[in-house]
């Protein structure tokens, strides 16, 4: 007699072409959150979790304290893996799950390029002033500087343009090779404290790219001399708030910061203050802290010159499809003890 199908949970609707991989493996039982644009009901997944031997989840279904534990334990012995389609994971508890035995799956690498993309239109956009210039048209009347903003682009003003990434890891990199072609010389970046700096490998890096310099430096002088900085760092307690008032004072007024990373690293209040005292010339925000609750009246997207995006980083349908597939494709193999394409491993 065959072994009985393994329940999985899956918490959103990720549309026919992905969950065919679900409903036609043989060992597999699927429990379907039905909607694709409304967020799983925790009570619907709490009532469902029970046996599930696996749960794939998204950013919007935390699985961390205080109602980690409840999840848990619904879910019960047989949970083996959480799948979150997300690159992000710190709405998951992972030193909890790694005390169950229970296995993390992500989805890194295959959004690299899209919000590479998107962090260089955020950063063209703010430097433009799209906000205002959409705001006044088409009611508005004409002046030699109307709308004008600093030129993200090399220009006798500013012949070799200076990047600064918060985070310099695949997609910081996928940007940087995005602004080459703008004429961008130089590449100042923050890393990781707990390893040392490389100037070899800084400098193999700027021959990839084919940009003058890329240097590691301490924050506050990549602020300084920044004319565009990415913030592009995992979120966590080690970079709450890291673009902090100190930091947006001793940026240029001509700057313009982009944040396609985490809501989290930067200080709405201090980024809104500093934008409407023009310590900085503009800002691109994909992200926001405590999103998705943020309204009109958020100080961002009252702050001029300051284009705010509702977290659309990955979303090209060829990323979103990757993310999905990938996700699910964790998911059985977490549930059936098989290795997973992308589990998150402590090291990383």
């Amino acid at each position: 007699m065959s072994a009985p199908r393994r329940k999985v949970v899956v918490c959103r609707d990720l549309g026919p072409i992905v969950l065919q991989l679900l409903h036609e493996h043989p060992d597999i039982e699927v429990v379907l959150w039905p909607h694709a644009d409304k967020p799983c009901d925790r009570k619907w997944l709490l009532d469902n979790a029970a046996g599930a031997y696996g749960i794939l989840i998204m950013m919007s279904d935390p699985v961390r304290s205080p109602g980690n534990a409840e999840l848990l334990d619904a879910a019960g012995p047989n949970l083996r893996v959480i799948s979150t389609m997300s690159v992000g994971y710190e709405h998951v508890d992972v030193v909890e799950l790694a005390k169950r035995g229970v296995k993390v799956g992500y989805t890194p690498d295959v959004l690299t390029d899209a919000v590479a993309d998107l962090s260089v239109m955020l950063a063209l956009m703010a430097g433009r002033n799209l906000k205002e210039t959409y705001d006044l048209w088409p009611a508005f009347g004409w002046a030699p500087y109307l709308f004008c903003g600093p030129q993200l682009s090399a220009n006798p003003g500013n012949a070799k343009p200076t990047a600064g990434f918060i985070g310099f890891g695949r997609i910081a990199q996928a940007t940087l090779s995005r602004l080459k072609p703008f004429g961008f010389a130089r590449c100042l970046y923050i890393g990781n404290p707990s390893t040392p700096p490389n100037p070899e490998a800084d400098a193999q890096i700027a021959a990839k790219h084919g940009v003058e310099e890329v240097r590691r430096v301490p924050l506050l002088e990549l602020a300084q001399k920044s004319d565009v900085v990415f913030v592009l760092a995992p979120g966590g307690p080690s970079t709450h708030h890291i673009v902090d008032e100190a930091f947006l004072r001793q940026m240029k007024k001509t700057a313009v910061l982009v944040n396609t990373a985490r809501g989290t690293l930067v200080d709405s209040d201090a980024l809104a203050t500093a934008l409407h005292e023009g310590w900085l010339y503009g800002a691109g925000i994909d992200v926001v802290e405590g999103e998705p609750q943020v309204d009109k009246n958020h100080p961002l997207v009252k702050a001029p010159r300051c284009v705010v995006l509702p977290h659309i980083g990955s979303a090209t349908t060829e990323t979103r499809l990757q993310m999905a597939t990938l996700a699910v494709n964790n998911l059985i193999a977490g549930a059936l003890d098989t290795p997973m394409p992308m589990e998150l491993k402590p090291s990383r």
